[in-house]
């Protein structure tokens, strides 16, 4: 069967998660890179990202709707909250496929405007589909615009899923997470200052996380339970990584591994463990780690993502892959980073 080639833009190429897309696109068999564009422009990709030098070489332009529309079928929104919604509500109507990494298309209306700001494209807000593939696959599929899910909410999200049914919706859930300091974005400040997260790790934004209501909303939207979600981010002295631990009360006497392999049997990039997850397995790859144990009635969740790439870049991949009717799997890393 000869598949059609799908012209690929990347807009807000200077930061971890671009250099990361353009590194799976750039041997995607079905992709071709037409457009790298950042709000600045006027450098050379391999002056941007060094590691790039004889591998991949093309100018990186100052981002322009009209160029985006002549010369991409989809392309990827690697731009911060606001900044995203600004490109996507033109190029949608020029029917532009969309991934945006941003959270401008994640929430519902009230909730992005009370954590975010004033939502400028509301006509196209409800035609988002969240870029979950174990929980959204088949809505993907038919979608121009998908929102791709951040890392905290990708890990949390698919860990606490499978369990919804037997939480007990009368007792808070509390996340206690972990990320890599990629997480932060490239922009140094004064809590990703190498003096600052050098041998060190600490907690942020305690209860006050943008991530919570999200985690909060979609757990929601799959169990019709407003759980009572309590999340608290810390950064590690790592680059890459992300871990999350759950705690919760249950109602039924369950076996938690049980559930988790039955609801991600046929799943190719969740991975069910019958020991604690750690970070470094799934480093550079698409995959989710998943443990679950309980003692009693209250049960412990622990997964694990590369921040960067299943909590942003690969799984915008997979996202967009779904979108253009290729495998879900094309090009998606599976080799962790170890040792």
């Amino acid at each position: 069967m000869c598949l059609t080639v799908t012209k690929i833009g990347i807009i807000g190429a200077s930061g971890y998660t671009g250099i990361e897309l353009i590194k799976i696109l750039v041997v995607h068999p079905f992709f071709e890179i037409t457009y790298i564009a950042t709000t600045t422009g006027g450098v050379e990709l391999d002056a941007l990202h060094p590691c790039m030098k004889d591998v991949f070489s093309c100018a990186v332009e100052k981002a322009d709707t009209d160029e985006i529309i002549k010369r991409c079928d989809l392309v990827f929104l690697a731009l911060p909250h606001q900044a995203s919604m600004g490109f996507a509500k033109d190029l949608i109507d020029n029917g532009v496929k969309i991934v945006d990494l941003s959270a401008d298309y994640r929430l519902e209306l009230d909730t992005y405007e009370k954590y975010y700001c004033a939502h400028e494209d509301k006509k196209h807000l409800g035609q988002a589909v969240y870029g979950l593939p174990e929980l959204y696959r088949e809505e993907i599929k038919k979608a121009s615009l998908v929102a791709n899910p951040g890392c905290y909410p990708t890990a949390s999200i698919l860990g606490l899923v499978p369990f919804t049914q037997y939480i007990n919706e009368a007792f808070p859930i509390f996340i206690d997470a972990k990320s890599g300091v990629s997480g932060a974005g490239k922009k140094c400040n004064e809590l990703t200052h190498y003096i600052s997260i050098n041998e060190n790790i600490f907690a942020y934004k305690v209860f006050n996380h943008r991530h919570e209501p999200e985690i909060k909303e979609k757990l929601f939207k799959q169990s019709t339970k407003d759980f009572d979600v309590n999340f608290v981010p810390h950064l590690i002295p790592a680059t890459r990584g992300e871990l999350i631990d759950a705690y919760m009360l249950i109602e039924e006497d369950i076996d938690p591994i049980s559930i988790l392999k039955a609801f991600y049997k046929d799943e190719p990039f969740v991975r069910v463990f019958d020991k604690p997850v750690d970070i470094k397995s799934c480093s550079g790859t698409n995959f989710c780690d998943i443990y679950a144990q309980k003692k009693g009635n209250k049960l412990y969740i622990n997964s694990a993502v590369d921040n960067i790439l299943r909590g942003s870049s690969s799984q915008a991949v997979a996202n967009a892959n779904l979108m253009c009717g290729y495998e879900e799997n094309t090009a998606l890393p599976i080799i962790a980073y170890v040792p």
